[in-house]
């Protein structure tokens, strides 16, 4: 018999993969891993300025990580230096900012540990509430500018000249992106998001014969990912968040064993 924290985990994990699931696939699609490492990083500033005006952990993390969303992109139009120049600005200078504001409160016992790897079997009845109520929120937004997102994905240009509103879509996603790091700070960390994001899309990109068969693929590699990592820690006594990490690239490494049966020509 499972015990009712073990329960919430793993239900806190599928939840969560509903969403890292096809999010994750635009990721891998429009290389945008350090996009992600870098919302993810922005984490830790919210969480020092959540503390210093008294704001809900996830709020603040929200909060924080849409202007960072939303500074990249104006960064993007109006900087002449590259896309990944202004990624590591603002995924450095953030994580080093929040550490900074941090340390001022010596008086406050932070687990930086939790925030960093994350505390899954931590996940109460309202976080799980929360969870799986934005998951599902998620995925209507999703759903509203996937085809806008696969067309920016082929071409910009033609996604622009086919009406499609291809900046309004990546902006939906960027925040989307933002919404999903801050809901799983608990789960798996800051470190360790950016890993459940890709991980799943990178082990079944090979075998996804359209973007959306990807995308379930994608959300059934994370569930699989949760489930054995989950039960791993629980036999072995390791760290919940990265053994779930560590199951997902060993779920990956098998696949890289099998030849492909299709893949996807169209988005590379």
């Amino acid at each position: 018999m499972l015990d009712d924290f073990f329960v919430r985990a793993l239900l806190a994990g599928i939840g969560l993969t509903l969403v890292t699931g096809p999010a994750g696939c635009f990721v891998v699609w429009r290389r945008l891993a350090y996009f992600g490492e870098t919302i993810a990083h922005s984490a830790l500033l919210g969480v020092a300025l959540a503390i210093l005006i008294d704001l809900n952990l996830a709020v603040g993390i929200f909060a924080t990580a849409s202007v960072v969303v939303l500074t990249m992109l104006y960064l993007e139009r109006r900087d002449t230096l590259p896309t990944d120049t202004l990624l590591g600005l603002l995924a450095h200078g953030g994580l080093a900012l929040g550490l900074v504001i941090l340390s001022f409160f010596s008086d406050m016992r932070i687990d930086l540990q939790a925030l960093l790897f994350g505390d899954i079997l931590a996940v109460s009845r309202v976080d799980l509430a929360v969870i799986w109520l934005g998951g599902v929120a998620a995925l209507g937004v999703l759903w509203w500018i996937w085809r806008p997102l696969l067309a920016m994905t082929v071409s910009a240009d033609l996604a622009t000249v086919a009406g499609l509103r291809p900046e309004r879509a990546r902006l939906a996603f960027g925040l989307l992106v933002a919404a999903a790091i801050a809901v799983s700070i608990k789960i798996v960390g800051v470190l360790l998001i950016v890993a459940l994001l890709v991980i799943p899309a990178a082990t079944v990109r090979r075998f996804a014969s359209s973007p959306e068969k990807m995308a379930v693929g994608a959300i059934l590699a994370g569930i699989a990912a949760v489930a054995g990592g989950l039960f791993a820690s629980a036999e072995f006594d390791t760290p919940s968040g990265p053994s779930i990490v560590v199951t997902a690239l060993a779920l990956f490494a098998v696949t890289r064993l099998r030849r492909p049966r299709s893949i996807i020509n169209r988005i590379q």
